[in-house]
């Protein structure tokens, strides 16, 4: 999929990021982007993992 839909809970169908994951996602370093897919990788899995993302990391 190369458009993210998401959900009543804020989380694409598709790739499984959070709203706030896919905006900020050119912006995190590779470190946090395979936090994001793991993150993601557990949403997959039912567990409602926390966005990775937070404005305090990214400053």
């Amino acid at each position: 999929m190369s458009i993210c839909a998401l959900d009543g809970d804020d989380v694409c169908v598709g790739c499984f990021r959070t709203g706030r994951e896919i905006s900020y996602w050119g912006r995190l370093t590779p470190a946090w982007q395979r936090e994001v897919l793991a993150r993601c990788q557990r949403r997959m899995d039912g567990d409602p993992a926390p966005c990775a993302v937070a404005v305090a990391e990214l400053t």
